[in-house]
């Protein structure tokens, strides 16, 4: 077994640490909030974590209502531009807590007036020396170059972070998404036989949209970094927009679509390029309708739209794993890449 697959299963328990510990950190920061008033968030990232930000972005703004920005940090690393963050939140996402670039931009915000905070896997990390308050995801040592259970715990951080900055997600509900992940760790011996299809697959695009349009960055992450498969990503609405000039007879689109106000365009999608004869794989619920014959892995157990992103990312998870493994290719050694990176 993989790394990356020994990863990918220990997630449930991983989360599961990060609620219980965490958990109470997110109901002191309620408090430094309210004090504050923010008007305006700002989220700092590279790579895997840049997915967890723009998932932090869509939360963010979905339940508080507070306008959320994605810093460009070559702005300040390479341009040298003041920005005024004073009075803002400023939240730098990082793995190992030593992107460099990510450092530089968290200093100078705290230098000029704002409110920092870390999310990070390294209590020992520079990040967490250089933050106001740290957010410690607890998903014990990363060794695997693809990150994965890094990435739930990231996600699962903005659930915390969002709780506390807002009224509309529930602890109790964030609670139980360790649990959804189990079962859905259950679909691996059906996602074996799912990958044997696209043994072959050289390009593909994945699409999603809304709250789950991270989860279509993570999943061509994924796939170009363990498959070496040219992956798209896109919103269902873009796609629409001159990309789907793309599809033809058999071109790969994998799609998440979860119950909940995206579904019915991307359904609609679903039409279009059945009709143009593309090779769709769509991740939805059990009890989804879908157009007749269209091929699905459908997560088990209900949930809200809000609280889908960690289940469903799951099932791309393993599609990336296993079809690394039918490929050939060692998910752990990706060409070029190491797990810290290191960018001004």
């Amino acid at each position: 077994m993989s790394q990356m697959m020994r990863e990918i299963l220990e997630q449930p328990q991983a989360l599961e640490r990060t609620f219980q510990a965490e958990r109470a950190h997110a109901l002191e920061f309620q408090h430094l909030a309210a004090r504050w008033n923010f008007r305006l968030i700002v989220l700092v990232a590279r790579g895997t974590s840049d997915n967890a930000a723009l998932f932090g972005r869509y939360l963010l703004e979905l339940t508080t209502g507070i306008p959320v920005s994605l810093c460009a940090p070559s702005v300040h690393t390479l341009y040298h531009a003041p920005v005024n963050y004073c009075g803002a939140l400023v939240v730098g996402i990082s793995q190992s807590g030593e992107g460099t670039d990510i450092n530089m931009v968290l200093e100078e915000a705290r230098r000029v007036g704002a409110i920092t905070v870390g999310i990070t896997n390294e209590a020992r990390s520079t990040m967490a020396r250089v933050v106001d308050e740290v957010f410690l995801v607890r998903a014990g040592k990363q060794y695997s170059v693809a990150a994965t259970k890094t990435y739930s715990g990231q996600l699962m951080m903005f659930y915390l972070l969002a709780s506390a900055l807002g009224p509309h997600i529930t602890l109790s509900s964030v609670s139980e998404i360790p649990q959804r992940v189990q079962e859905t760790l259950g679909l691996a011996a059906e996602m074996h036989a799912v990958v044997e299809r696209y043994r072959f697959m050289r390009q593909c695009a994945v699409v999603a949209r809304g709250i789950n349009y991270a989860n279509a960055y993570e999943l061509a992450l994924k796939l170009m970094e363990t498959c070496y498969v040219v992956a798209e990503r896109f919103s269902s609405a873009d796609f629409l927009h001159g990309p789907i000039a793309l599809m033809e007879r058999d071109f790969p689109v994998l799609m998440i679509m979860p119950p909940g106000k995206t579904f019915p365009d991307l359904k609609k999608l679903i039409g279009r390029l059945r009709d143009l004869r593309a090779d769709t794989l769509v991740i939805t619920s059990q009890g989804a309708r879908l157009p007749r014959g269209t091929r699905a892995v459908r997560v088990p157990g209900s949930m809200p739209e809000i609280y889908s992103p960690i289940p469903y990312i799951v099932p791309g998870q393993l599609f990336a794993a296993l079809l690394a493994k039918v490929k050939g290719i060692d998910p752990d050694k990706p060409r070029s890449l190491q797990i810290v990176t290191r960018t001004v």
